[in-house]
């Protein structure tokens, strides 16, 4: 069973094919979003093809000829939709997953919004993007503004004339910023910790250290951080435009909300109409809450892809698989260990 068809799961998928298992009583995918496209296809209508941050072609098929200037919901939506179709990927949408737990025997029952399957194997590809991080901070209840997160950003038009606070300090929350600074009567950025621009090329070895560190604390059963709060924020020539233009000024944390905008113990106060929380997403595996795989750091200890407190389940696109490369990696990966799980010989060139 593959939970989830974004480019982790279909990557999954693409491999279990490649293996010799055939959709239905090989492997079935199951994807709660109404399209295919995974997560690509709620991103905000600004966010062209040309602005998407490291996306990698699936295993097999590249993406090629793609308009830069086209929404990239619409151009990996696309994408997502003919690779299905070309690998013969069929997926049960739209199919909420309410609970993973223990089955019959050595399988695991699957109960999902379209009836229960048992399955030998879960690979949970669900990514994060249906669970949005909202911190709490005091006076949020009485703010007469507008709170909304990332995962509801519309685009900057809605914001012309307003006073904007954006709230994070990783890619989204840059070009929220730069874009909502286009039409708002004023911005102010505020991050937890000092943001930290990376200038010059992004080699492998920075690449292989900054998975290094996340993988790690995946392996000590701590919630995984990005991968991006680990390599700091490319510096484009936009971000760099508007440092110029002091929009890249950034404020500390801010201490409470108030009712017409933000405050500081120090007593500094800035108006706003709107905050804009674009302080990321945790991993969606509450349904894997049944057969307790979480450890007392609060997050999953796996060993490589695979739960370290169940053989059976394997997570792809969590942690350091979170990007759209280690996504591909570690589709392959989990599908190498569950072969071997179930004893299955290889198909030849495999």
């Amino acid at each position: 069973m593959v939970i989830g068809a974004g480019q982790a799961g279909l990557s999954s998928a693409y491999h279990l094919r490649r293996r010799g298992y055939l959709p239905g009583d090989g492997f079935v995918v199951l994807d709660h979003s109404p399209a295919p496209g995974g997560a690509w296809q709620f991103r905000w209508p600004t966010l062209t093809y040309g602005k998407v941050h490291g996306m990698h072609a699936l295993p097999g098929k590249e993406l090629v000829g793609a308009d830069p200037e086209r929404p990239s919901s619409e151009v990996i939506g696309a994408y997502f939709a003919d690779y299905e179709r070309s690998f013969a990927l069929p997926v049960h949408r739209p199919v909420d997953v309410v609970a993973v737990r223990a089955g019959e025997g050595d399988r695991l029952l699957v109960q999902t919004s379209a009836g229960d399957w048992s399955a030998r194997a879960v690979i949970n590809a669900t990514g994060t993007w249906d669970r949005p991080f909202w911190p709490s901070y005091p006076g949020q209840q009485t703010f007469t503004g507008r709170q909304l997160h990332t995962a509801q950003y519309p685009g900057p038009a809605p914001f012309t004339g307003q006073r904007v606070v954006v709230v994070g300090g990783g890619t989204s929350a840059v070009q929220h910023l730069l874009e909502v600074a286009e039409v708002a009567a004023a911005t102010t950025w505020v991050t937890r910790r000092p943001p930290v621009f990376r200038t010059g090329p992004f080699s492998p070895e920075v690449g292989r250290a900054a998975v290094a560190l996340v993988e790690e604390r995946v392996r000590q059963g701590l919630p995984p951080r990005s991968v991006v709060s680990v390599t700091g924020l490319p510096m484009t020539e936009a971000m760099e435009r508007a440092r110029a233009a002091g929009v890249l000024e950034r404020l500390p944390m801010f201490d409470r909300l108030t009712p017409d905008g933000v405050a500081w113990d120090d007593g500094r106060t800035v108006g706003a109409d709107v905050v804009l929380w674009a302080t990321g997403f945790r991993p969606v595996i509450d349904h894997l809450a049944p057969l307790r795989l979480r450890e007392e750091g609060g997050g999953i200890a796996l060993d490589g892809t695979r739960a370290v407190r169940d053989a059976r389940v394997h997570l792809v696109g969590y942690g350091p698989s979170a990007s759209t490369i280690g996504a591909n990696r570690a589709g392959g990966a989990a599908v190498r260990e569950i072969h071997q799980l179930l004893g299955q010989p290889s198909p030849a060139g495999v």
